[in-house]
Order: C-alpha cells, then structure tokens, then sequence
C-alpha cells in the first residue's frame, strides 16, 4: 500500500494539551461533532468515519476488508488511519474528566527580525546582537563549514536589515566585531575536506573504516522474508556540505510518498572510524551544550541547502505545576526527584510506568492500542499522585492496558510537548519537504541533537520501550506502523476547524516520523563526529584566546611557571579542561599515562602503537588489578574516559585506536571510572 503525501503548508501545528472539553474548542470542532464515543452506540458512525479517511488518505477506491485484530497485516494495510482516530477519540475522552484548567501554550505572532534573532541567541551567537567581543561566539564562528557560515551570515544579514527599516540603533558589521578582512564578503570557514572528524589528518595514513550494523533495532517490525536496500552513512563530513545535487520541487512534490511496508525503510549501516562512535551520554554537559549549538547551525544549513524553509514556532510559555507527576515540567520532576536518587536522568514516574509495562505488558495483545477503563485510568491518576512518592502505590492493582492509558496521558499532559514546541513544525517539514529517508533521518538526527537534556533522555527511554513492544509483534499483534499510528497523536496534537485532507495528511506525516524514531533510534543516539571535531576546534580557539589574554598578567604567568614544575599531580574538578595538563611533559611522545582511582594499581604508563585500542588497556588493568586485594569499582562496568584538553570529557568506545586519539588531543588526561548511565 503507498501513502501519497502532498505539501500541507496550510496546516497549523500546535502544543496544545487538552484537559477539559470545555476548554478546546478547536478540537471539539475538529473531531467532537465526527467521531463519536467507541464506548456509545453511535460507535459506528465513529468507525465509518475512520473508514472513510484511511480509503481518502490511502486512495482506495472500495471500502476495506472486514477489521480483525487478530491479523496485524491486515491492520497494517487497512486500517492503519482508523487506529490514528480512534486514538484521537480515546485521548478526547480521557480528557473529559481532567482537571478545569488546561496547560496552554500560546502562540505570539513573531516581529519582523525576532526569529531571526531568537535563532542567533539559541545558536549561540548572541554576540552578533549584543556587540560584544565574547570569546564563546569568536571560537564557535571560526569553526564554521562554508555552509553553516553561509547560513549564519543570511540569519545576521535578515536581523541587521530589519533593525535598519527599524530606525533602531546603529548596527555593526559583523566584520567589524570579529576582526575580519573588509574584502571578504562573508564569514571565515573551516575547510569541509573529508579528513578524519576527530580534528588532525594522520599522515600517510588512510582511515580505516569498521561496519555497524545496527540489525537489533532496524530489524524490529520488518517482515523477515522481505528485501530491504542497504545504504551507508558517513559522519566525517557534515551533513550540509555532503548535499551535491538538490531535487527539483516538482520532483518532490511528485515523488512525495511513502510505503507502510516496513520493507520500504532501508537498513542503514553506520561507519565507525578508527575514533569509535560517540553516544549522547559519553559527553560532558559543557560540550552538549555546544553540539547543540552547532546542530542548530547545521540543521539550518541542511535545510537551506535542500532549498527547504525551516520553520520554527515562537511561543509563550505558560508556568506548569512545582510538584505532583502529571502536567510538571521534565525539568522540575527531575529536580525533586534528584533529592531522592542522585544523577537520576528519567522522572521516576515515568521510569516505573514504563517498567511496569516492559515486565507485564509486552505480550499482551493490542498493548497501547486497547484503551483501559477510563474511570479506572481517572482513579490510578489520582491515587498515584497521592501516594507514589510515600511508596505505598500496589503497581500489582494496574492492568496492562491501564498502564498504558497512564503512560500516554503523562506525555500528552506535559506542559511543553516531548520533541519542544519550536521544532515541531521542521519535523514535519522533514517529511513533507524532502523525499529521501537517508536525507530524512539526518534531519531528524540533527533535530534530536537539538533537543534539551531532559526531553532527550526521556524520548530515548520511551523509544528503547516501544521498540521491545514491536520486537514482541509476534504476541501483542503491534507491529511497527500500528505502534507509529497510536503513539503519533500523543506526540503531535493539532488543533483545526474541521479534519480535513490536510490534517489528515499531516496525521500520515507523524506516524511516519514515529516510525522512523523508533527503528532507526541506534543511529540518533550516536553524536555525528564531524560536530565533535568542532567542538574541539572551539575548545582550542578558546583556549589559545584565554592563553593570549593570560600571558598579560605577569602574576599569573609566574604562577603557571610554578605549577608546571610541581612534581605532584594537583587535585581539579572532575571533567575541567586545563592546558597543559601537568605530568605530561616528561611523557616520551606515544606513551600515556592513565589514572584508575577505584583500581589497586591507580596508575599505569602505557606505549601506544597503530593497533592499541581503548578496550586493550582496560584490559590491561583488569589484569594487573586482579592480582589486588583491594579493587573497589562496586561491581561497574569501567570505561576509558578522555579528559581536558580540546575536550571537556569523553567516554571513549572501547573500540576506539588510542594512538589515533592521542594524536587528536596530546593534552588530554586519561582515567578509567565507570560510564554515566
């Protein structure tokens, strides 16, 4: 069965989470006066309705077969759109018994010039508004492809340009507040040749490339018989600069389409170079921030060099609640739940829904589909939030389909949406707008890359569990377009007069982006190292910068002389940068030290050669240490960390080549301590 998508800029996407029905009056218009209740006895004009879409959206000419849930084929070919609305209906219902007042988030139309200015403020670049010579914007501009500088300069051009009709003050040039040549029309940028990501060209030496195949989760839901075409992604050049040829609009519009057959989506295998692959978690916080920052920048160059808008919703946020579980903030559960278990990173609440279902649910058939008991979904809601943090909730009480309806009411009730309310509109652009899956899935990779700290870490875990429910289609009859068309609805609320075509397009558009979020999520969890290799190239503009300015203060200058002839490595917080890093000095070139604080033997030279990996020294250190009396690693798994540098902290694959590594940052520490979880 194909899907044909057409453009639907017309469509108005919204965060908007319903609690009362009184309180919605564009989803009343848009679905109350249609579908009617599943649980009434005009449930079946609902079901004709349901009908009635899925033939309009997948242009069958004659209605359906006959509905089972048993065949989850058949509901994958035909019926697919009934369970989208039939969602839609369970979330309008469930809402109707909620709380009076609804967490809104109201959209404020944007002056000319302030998007543009909110997206030099969220890339970092405020300093381009202010005026001020920051030495984070200088460092982050000089690290700039041609493309991202490209897309950097017609952001300031756009914002300059509107102040000026403004009448507003004087604005400088960007020339001007970063020093660059008055010949030179635009931004300096750093060369895009595909050298190794990691920041230093090996000589004589050709990299050496390892396939990853993530088969565990792109094999999820995909019928074992069918082919599926094999593409390769590369992470060594940004994704921008990677662009040669852009297709045409017409040809976009034309070939728009999707298949529901997971045999569609190809099987993409990821290069892992002699640096290893990176996940989210194995950075310091510090330099998240500034993948963020660059993800940005890249994201809009990918866009732009696609010749697509990127769309950003401007918004008003309105206070969610301090305390409770449901309708709080990501941030703020985090915060009280902190206090109770230290470098938590998913809000108990969810963590323990969502476990409740991994250990009794998965099986169980129609899990996430079936709707449990409204009036008893409405009594667990409110004796969870009673009792959940006294630990006196009996979990054994909840019924599979009834954990489910709690766990898709905690995301629809959070006050800003789980993917952020500015970006929804580019991941529905990524999908109306560009046709490929490969160029679709760097997309949304960079849009993951964009997501703040905790939304991601909950996404992950809630993309981790959906994929264990298609891994079990064989018993719960949810294969990987059933998961993707009832999980959607939660994600992406819209808000209209009437469901028309469009909205019911745009419907189609989500589950596909599910769908893509759940069998390719291996890959979004890995950092592309091309953004790594800037982030160390800013560490090191900034660092050389602090240097200049340090060298002017005698005082400091002796203080530096002192501390490099100290014998004794000196105590400094954990995951600082600090150049130079002292006791390297008298370190042969090759030779590393590495520090294990929890180990017998705490410290160890090691020689590196072309073949020694990461994984090679641990374990070298599990074998000298086994020998101890008194290893103290509380039973963790330990990792090799790279610390300071041209790096805050990176926790390095154990396949990484450490002479490689070494190479890329000379200045860095080396310490064996467990990965963060």
């Amino acid at each position: 069965v194909i899907m044909e998508i057409k453009d639907s800029g017309s469509v108005v996407l919204t965060a908007y989470h319903p609690h009362s029905p009184a309180r919605m009056p564009g989803m009343e218009q848009s679905f109350g006066q249609e579908i009617s209740s599943s649980h009434s006895p005009t449930s079946r004009k609902s079901l004709s309705r349901c009908r009635r879409i899925n033939r309009m959206l997948s242009n069958e000419p004659t209605p359906p077969p006959a509905f089972s849930r048993s065949n989850s084929q058949v509901s994958m070919d035909s019926t697919s759109m009934e369970d989208f609305w039939c969602e839609v209906e369970s979330i309008k219902e469930s809402s109707e018994d909620g709380p009076e007042e609804p967490t809104l988030l109201e959209f404020k139309p944007a002056d000319e010039g302030e998007l543009e200015a909110e997206w030099l403020q969220d890339a970092g670049l405020s300093t381009l508004i202010s005026g001020a010579e920051e030495e984070d914007g200088q460092a982050l501009l000089s690290t700039l492809t041609r493309t991202q500088a490209a897309a950097v300069q017609k952001r300031y051009n756009t914002y300059t340009q509107t102040l000026r009709k403004k009448n507003k003050h004087t604005v400088r040039d960007v020339r001007d507040i970063f020093g660059i040549n008055d010949s030179s029309p635009t931004f300096e940028t750093v060369p895009v040749s595909p050298v190794p990501s990691n920041g230093i060209q090996l000589p004589g030496q050709k990299p050496v490339w390892k396939s990853v195949s993530s088969n565990s989760c792109l094999d999820c839901g995909l019928d074992k018989g069918s082919p599926s075409v094999t593409e390769e992604l590369s992470y060594e050049v940004s994704f921008s600069e990677s662009i040669t040829v852009v297709p045409k609009t017409r040809e976009w519009q034309k070939n728009q389409r999707f298949k529901k057959d997971n045999s569609a989506l190809p099987k993409f295998i990821v290069q892992k170079s002699r640096f290893g692959l990176t996940e989210v978690g194995d950075l310091s916080p510090e330099d998240m921030k500034k993948i963020r920052y660059l993800s940005l920048i890249e994201l809009t160059a990918f866009y732009d060099a696609l010749g697509v808008e990127l769309k950003r919703n401007r918004t008003e946020r309105i206070k969610g609640r301090e305390n409770g579980l449901f309708g709080v903030p990501l941030t703020v559960l985090l915060e009280n739940d902190q206090k109770k278990v230290p470098g938590i990173k998913v809000p108990l609440i969810f963590q323990k829904l969502l476990l409740k279902l991994e250990e009794t649910g998965l099986e169980t058939e129609g899990i996430l589909r079936v709707p449990g008991s409204a009036s008893r979904v409405k009594n667990l809601h409110q004796e969870l939030e009673a009792k959940f943090y006294e630990d006196t909730f009996d979990w054994d009480q909840v019924r599979n389909n009834d954990a489910a309806g709690l766990l898709k009411m905690f995301i629809r009730e959070l006050p800003s949406p789980l993917f952020t309310v500015e970006y929804l509109p580019a991941f529905i652009t990524l999908v109306e707008k560009i046709s490929k899956i490969k160029l679709q899935l760097q997309a949304l990779h960079l849009l993951i890359m964009l997501l703040p700290e905790a939304n991601r870490d909950a996404a992950k875990a809630f993309l981790q569990f959906l994929k264990k429910v298609v891994a079990n289609e064989g018993k719960n009859k949810m294969n990987l377009w059933n998961v993707s068309m009832i999980v959607a609805p939660n994600l992406f609320i819209y808000k209209g007069k009437r469901a028309n075509q469009q909205e019911m397009q745009a419907a189609a558009t989500t589950a596909h982006i599910v769908r893509l979020l759940i069998r390719y999520q291996d890959i979004l969890w890995t950092v592309p190292s091309f953004l790594i290799s800037q982030v160390r190239k800013m560490n090191e503009a900034a660092m050389n910068n602090s240097k200049r300015q340090l060298m002017f203060d005698k005082g400091v200058r002796k203080l530096l002389r002192r501390k490099t002839m100290e014998r004794e490595r000196p105590e400094r917080p954990e995951g600082a940068v600090t150049f130079p890093p002292y006791l390297q000095s008298d370190i042969p070139e090759g030779v590393i030290r590495v520090y294990a604080p929890l180990h017998s033997k705490v410290s160890m030279a090691i020689q590196l050669n072309s073949q020694t990996k990461a994984k090679d020294i641990l374990a070298r250190f599990h074998c000298e240490n086994s020998r101890g009396s008194s290893q103290n690693t509380g039973g963790q798994i330990q990792s090799l960390h790279e610390i300071g540098g041209n790096i805050g902290q990176h926790c390095l694959d154990p396949d990484a080549y450490m002479l490689d590594v070494y190479r890329a940052n000379p200045q860095a520490e080396w310490v064996i301590k467990p990965k963060a979880s």
